[in-house]
């Protein structure tokens, strides 16, 4: 009975073994000369990716500053000053996180505390 089952067995072994790799496997040096690597790209950054570790890109303090301290601003409602601020950032080339929702706006207003 041991004979037949160990025949089997061993059938069934070299078979698996005979057809499992027709060709070099992925860590081997001969598929590696074969396939070469493409360049890496550079990850895009995240969330979590540290600001400092790459060149500023946004605008410079100056130009804030004489956006955000402008006389015409000044005058204008906080709705309209707003408004202001991204239009001047647009004209510039940079995007300014302004919604223009009818009633829905990044103006800060104040909130009253709610009782339980």
């Amino acid at each position: 009975m041991r004979n037949p089952i160990v025949r089997a067995l061993v059938r069934v072994l070299n078979f698996i073994l005979w057809t499992r790799r027709p060709k070099p496997g992925r860590h081997t040096a001969r598929y590696l000369a074969q396939h070469a690597s493409p360049t890496p790209v550079p990850p895009e950054p995240t969330l979590n990716s540290c600001a400092w570790s790459r060149p500023w890109t946004g605008p410079s303090a100056e130009l804030a500053r004489s956006i955000f301290r402008a006389e015409e601003a000044q005058l204008l409602t906080p709705e309209c000053r707003e408004r202001f601020f991204a239009t001047a950032w647009a004209e510039r080339g940079y995007d300014y996180p302004y919604t223009a929702s009818t009633g829905v706006h990044q103006v800060r207003v104040r909130t009253a505390a709610v009782a339980a």
